[in-house]
């Protein structure tokens, strides 16, 4: 930055070229300055906060049962603790306030052999559910890649 100064101040540079270096200069700083403030929004933040992770666990649950690839899957499931754990799950992989309480996935699944069709076909309900409750699809891809490194805990285990 002082090299910019110091060019600025050179009385054999022209108008013009001070002008584009002076340009340059504040652009580069106003980038900066936005960058900056981007890196503190975290996808929990970008996702609408707990409000809006609570719909999509609402939405979710709505999807898997009227979905007959996975449902008979979730037919027993405690609904409650399914929606609260999902909710806390969701909120700590976007890097929000949450602390998820629930079973590893590993201890979740394990003896369920969830087949790949069946572990799509739930991605595809969560993709429905976020669509649902208006999650611009930047943002929804965000969150389904911190999901996507659960998989090899969840599909044929």
């Amino acid at each position: 930055m002082k090299r910019f100064i110091q060019l600025l101040l050179t009385p054999g540079i022209r108008a013009a070229r001070k002008a584009q270096i002076l340009t340059t200069l504040l652009m580069a700083m106003a980038l900066g300055a936005c960058a900056s403030n981007q890196t503190d929004k975290t996808l929990y933040d970008d996702l609408g906060g707990q409000p809006t992770i609570d719909r999509i666990a609402d939405e979710f649950i709505v999807e898997i049962a009227y979905d007959d690839r996975v449902f008979p899957r979730f037919a027993d499931s405690n609904v409650q603790r399914f929606r609260e754990k999902i909710i806390e799950h969701f909120c700590m992989i976007a890097n929000g306030p949450c602390v998820y309480t629930g079973d590893s996935m590993v201890q979740t699944h394990a003896g369920m052999n969830i087949s790949e069709a069946e572990f799509n076909a739930v991605v595809e309900d969560l993709i429905a559910a976020m669509d649902t409750v208006g999650v611009d699809i930047g943002t929804q891809n965000r969150l389904l890649a911190r999901l996507a490194t659960l998989r090899p805990q969840i599909v044929g285990i």
